[in-house]
Order: structure tokens, then sequence, then C-alpha cells
């Protein structure tokens, strides 16, 4: 049977399967990825490891360890939590990047972990970047990480994969951050959700690695697990680029002075001989296929606060929106080519940044930014009036310098504009280009850097047939309840985000107790649900519940809360993984959605429901003498469950194992 090259990835790095095992979409594998990558939160995957009983990483080659998101913090309390953080990797000889060296993706990628062909994870829900190398990027969560180091492995679902055809050519002034916007707002019915996208058609070729890495990473927004490029002659050009880096920098913040990263002329050389292997099959199988023609892209925002909602330059600049706020950092666009065409934009307006306005500027690593000084783009930038910050995550998150206040409205450069995200919730975030930021900056309202016309986009959907599973009762193991009773309290909301279930600004403070953690749950989305809510209530949800950031705690603190589930029409994937990892029921059922949309009356953010029952052994949900069915919870998934999630279950395999070698 045809393969995509996504398949191909999760049989090369499936563990325990006989060689030549050829694994497809729907499959559990274990998985044995080449790196997993964690940053800041590496403080909160240490006690995880300890937790489960692990005394040493079973392949000290495997984790990489890059420190990005508060690095503006200096408090004696954050500089503690790094210096443990770069300790444990001296003691288990992990791969260390301190603050300062850049955003974790970039590092991965410029220091040569990611390879074609290769699976790498990361705790971080933007680790679909990887993707833009040929390679499957796709994000873990905080356990998942602590299990990788203790064992080498962990549980993978292969998702359905999505072709993506790029016809063509973009036109002048077009980049890539304007393609995957159109992407995410003309393909905005969940078309990709939780698919992995595979980008192919002629229209690749022209597209730069920048143009590619950026595209790859805001997948993520999009809804997927994992955005692949081809390797192809453009990455091949990359790679070759890196490895003459490889050979002779070993300068202290660059690279790891210890690091086992990068690759060789040689290696590059058989990569290629062996592009069968690393390219999908011709007549391989998609779920879905989509097609966009790039001549017919026109730069265009998303927002303000939702990804999938988009304006054309031209009918934004009609607007004349006034900004306070302007951001040019991020994962997503802040390389070498994105500064090159802010400071274009610059050079050819002339000017500085409007009175009124904050232009904040940092590189994705001190390499762009050493790059972008030696070319002059970082000069004209900061000559201007732009505000220059540490390379890292920052204002992105949420944390350091710069955030945007109650009332004001930003134009930003990153991959998220989610309510409260990136500051007060009383703002507006819009996204858009490098080169439309800067251009806004200068003018002190949202505009282009030149003119553009609208056009309609050329696209096209073709869907494979859907294949309905044949229902079953399902084994309830021991210490798994079989029903539960409860109240429905609807969200009446689709792609609910994590910034809206637990905000950003707790994320990392690890000194929050379980209790603290359930009373701020959805406060970034309804203020008034936690007076609404009771103990045992049943949480239902939209479209995509639990999409954007990979936090757990959007998970955790919600089984803190004594809420016995989550029912959705549909689910971010990792949201899903951080529920059963972390021992909390998560399904779909989206008939039972629509039904309650169809029927309760009230339309508040939350609107408390009927009394239902779940049976999990007829996989049904009975509301008001009608019933709906969900997939079944299997057994492995139960185990989960019962066993309080995914540490626990290790702990158990490492006792297990120290007691068979004993």
């Amino acid at each position: 049977m045809p393969l995509t090259l996504v398949e191909k990835i999760a049989a090369r790095h499936a563990d325990g399967l006989p060689a030549g095992t050829k694994v497809h979409a729907g499959d559990f594998i274990s998985i044995r990825p080449r790196h997993v990558m964690t940053h800041d939160n590496t403080g909160a995957v240490i006690p995880k490891f300890k937790q489960i009983g692990a005394t040493k990483i079973a392949d000290p080659s495997q984790p990489v360890f890059a420190i990005d998101h508060d690095i503006q913090n200096v408090t004696p309390e954050n500089l503690g939590k790094y210096a443990k953080i770069q300790a444990f990797a001296r003691e288990h000889g992990v791969d260390y990047y301190p603050p300062g060296t850049g955003i974790s993706h970039q590092v991965m990628v410029e220091q040569g972990y990611v390879v074609p062909g290769s699976l790498v994870v990361g705790s971080d829900s933007h680790s679909n970047l990887y993707g833009a190398v040929a390679a499957l990027g796709t994000p873990v969560v905080r356990t998942d990480a602590a299990s990788i180091w203790a064992t080498g492995v962990t549980w993978w679902q292969v998702p359905p994969v999505a072709k993506v055809l790029l016809r063509g050519k973009l036109a002048a002034g077009v980049t890539g951050k304007d393609v995957i916007i159109a992407l995410c707002g003309l393909f905005n019915h969940d078309e990709v959700l939780n698919h992995a996208v595979e980008f192919l058609g002629d229209g690749v070729a022209a597209l730069s690695m920048d143009a590619r890495m950026t595209i790859s990473n805001m997948t993520t927004e999009w809804g997927a697990l994992a955005g692949l490029f081809p390797f192809d002659e453009v990455t091949v050009g990359y790679l070759k680029s890196r490895a003459t880096t490889f050979a002779g920098d070993r300068r202290p913040g660059t690279r790891s002075e210890k690091s086992r990263s990068g690759y060789s002329l040689a290696q590059i050389d058989a990569w290629w001989k062996d592009r069968a292997n690393l390219t999908a099959d011709a007549d391989a199988s998609y779920a879905i296929e989509l097609e966009l023609a790039l001549s017919t892209v026109v730069p265009h925002v998303s927002g303000p606060n939702e990804v999938k909602t988009m304006v054309s330059l031209p009918d934004m600049e009609a607007k004349h929106i006034p900004i306070q706020k302007a951001y040019l950092l991020s994962c997503v666009n802040a390389r070498v080519e994105d500064l090159r065409d802010a400071a274009a934009v610059v050079r050819a307006k002339g000017g500085r940044v409007a009175a009124g306005v904050e232009f904040y500027l940092a590189a994705a690593s001190a390499e762009v930014q050493a790059n972008a000084e030696a070319n002059g783009d970082w000069k004209t930038l900061v000559d201007a009036g732009a505000i220059a910050l540490p390379p890292g995550c920052g204002t992105c998150i949420g944390l350091g310098r710069g955030l945007v206040g109650k009332g004001e409205v930003a134009i930003s450069a990153t991959n998220r504009n989610f309510k409260g995200r990136m500051g007060d919730p009383d703002s507006q975030v819009y996204l858009a280009s490098p080169a439309v930021v800067a251009a806004s900056a200068l003018a002190g309202f949202i505009c282009a850097p030149q003119k553009f016309s609208n056009q309609p986009a050329g696209t096209a959907i073709r869907r494979a047939e859907s294949v309905v599973r044949a229902a079953s009762t399902v084994e309830i193991i021991a210490g798994f309840p079989a029903t539960v009773n409860g109240r429905v309290l609807l969200l009446d909301k689709d792609n609910l985000n994590t910034d809206g279930i637990y905000a950003g600004k707790h994320t990392y403070n690890d000194n929050f107790t379980p209790e603290q953690m359930a009373a701020v749950t959805f406060e970034n989305f309804d203020p008034n649900f936690n007076s609404m809510y009771r103990a045992g209530d049943i949480v239902v949800g939209g479209l995509n519940f639990g999409t954007g950031s990979s936090r757990e705690q959007a998970a955790t603190a919600l089984k803190f809360k004594a809420v016995p589930c989550v029912i959705a029409s549909s689910f971010s994937e990792t949201y899903k993984r951080n529920a059963f990892n972390n021992g909390f029921v998560v399904f779909e059922c989206p008939e039972f959605v629509a039904h309650l949309r169809a029927t309760l009356a009230d339309k508040s953010l939350t609107t408390v429901g009927p009394e239902i029952t779940i049976d999990y052994r007829t996989s049904t949900i009975s509301a008001a003498g009608k019933k709906f069915t969900f997939p079944p919870l299997s057994p492995a998934a139960q185990e989960l469950i019962v066993a309080g999630g995914a540490e626990n279950l290790v702990a158990a395999r490492l006792r297990a194992s120290q007691t068979q070698h004993a």
C-alpha cells in the first residue's frame, strides 16, 4: 500500500515493531523520537521524571534543553530555576542552551538536531516548525517528555494526513506568513484539525527555508499536528549552508560546546540518494486534499483576537485602525528574511516609528541577530525607533516587557493573538507579516507596505470517503466507572483556546496549588464560570476545544476542579493527549453538542444544561430521553485514567524492569 511521508517517518521511528512493518493513519504505536526538546518547562518536567522513579536518562543524546520563554525575568526565583535546569543537564550529560541563545524551535533547526526523515518532538505546540526540513515535528506534553527521558519512548497515534497542493508563485511583496494566514482563513472549518499536513505542488520550490519554517510553524494555529515540506533542492541548499557552520563553530552561546547535533556534507549527499524513502509515494492516499493558487494570495491580517478570521490588507487599510503596539518577534517570524523584509520597508518609506506607537523587536536567535547586525537590518530597525529585546519568546507568550495594555490595539508578527495572551484581555491584537508590521508601526495604523488589489483566492477541496467504524460494547476495567451522572455546563464556543481555559500568566507559576489552579479556570473566557460551577458538572465545548498552547494545566486544572470529563465536538489533539496523560477523561460527541446548541435557549458564555448519564460500556450519552453515541474508550485509555496518568504507568513499568534485572 502506498505511504505518505508521515507514515514512512513514523515507521522509521516506531519502537518494538518488526523490521519492514508499515504503519498507517490511525495506528497506535510506540515511538522513539530522534530528539525531545524542552524549554523553560524543563523545570516542571524534572520533578515528573523523578516522581516516576527514574534516576537516569535512558539516552542522554535524545533530550535537548533550550531556555527561551521567561528570559527577561531576572528574579532570584527564575534565575534559580534556570540554574537547576543547567545543573540537571550537566549531571545527566544533556545538551543545554542557555537564555539568550534563541527560541527553542529555531535552536533545534539552526543547530542541526532536526534532519530530513527524522521524528523530533518538543514539549511545545510549535514543534510543527521542524517539518520545514522534511522532518516529522510534532508536540508532546510534559508527561511525555519525562517518559521519553526515562525510557526513550512514548505512545503516539498516527494522525490522518492532509495533502496541500501549492500551485504557481507568489506575487511580489507576498510572503510565507501571508500564505499560512490565507490557509487558516480560507480553510477555517477544521479541514485539517488533528491532521498532519504535507505540502506539495509546483509552488513549493519557490518557497525559501525561512518561509517554510513560518508556514510549518503556524500549521499549529490551523489545527494540525504537523506540517511537512518535501526533501528537495531548497532543503539541500539550506542543510549544506549549515553543515559548514557545524564544521567550525563552537562558540559558547551559539552551539552547545558538547553538542551532539549537526551533520556533514557526506550525510546530506546520502540523504539525497535515499530521497525516495524521504518522499511520499506518488499514489499515497490522503484524508483530504486542499489546493491553493499562490498567485491569488493577497496579504491579509488575522483578527482581532482570532487566528482564523482574516481581513485583506486593502479592506483593513480602508478602516484606518490606529495601533499602539507593534511586534516583530517569535518563532514564526523573527528570522533573517523577516528582519530583512521589515528593514526594507523602513528604508523605502523613511522616517521613524509613529508617535504613540511602541515597536518591539526580538530575533529568533543570537545567530539571527548577529546576521541582521552584520547586514545592517538590525541598525535600520533600531534607528527607526524599534525597541530591542533579547532573542526569546517574551511578549508572544505574555511575558516580559511591552505587553499590550487595556484598550490598546496591536499588530504582531507572532503566531497567536488569542484574547489575553499578549497582555490585557481588553485589547485587540491582529497578526500579519513582518513587512506589514513595520509599515503599520511607521504609519501608526494597520496598512500594507505597498498597494495590493483584492482578488478571489484560487482554492479547491477534495475529500476522501469517510469510513464508519462498527459499534461495539467496551470492556470496563477495574477501577474505571461504567457510568457517570452530572449536570451539563455548555461553553458554546468553537476553538476555545488554552489561554481561555487556563491563562498564560499562571502557566509558569510553579508554586500554584491544585486548589489555586482550579479556582482560575476559564477566567479569560467567562469570569462568571466559577460562580456557576458545582462539583460534578460535566463541561461541554464546541469544535477544536483546547486549541493553542500545549500547557497541561488547561487539563489538570479541570481535573483538580472535580470535573468528571469534558465532551466536545472535537479537541485539539495536544489537549486530548494532555488530558489522558494526566488521568482526565475527554471524548468527542458532535451530535450531542449540536443538540444542546439547538435546544438551550440561554446563549450566555456558560449555559446550564440538563442532567445526563454517560455509559462508557455502550459509549452512549442519555439526555432527556435521547441517546447519543461517542467513540469508545478502549481499555488502554481507561488504564491511563485508573492509573492516574502516564507517569504512574511509566513508574510501574520502570519498577517491573528494575525487578526483572535485579
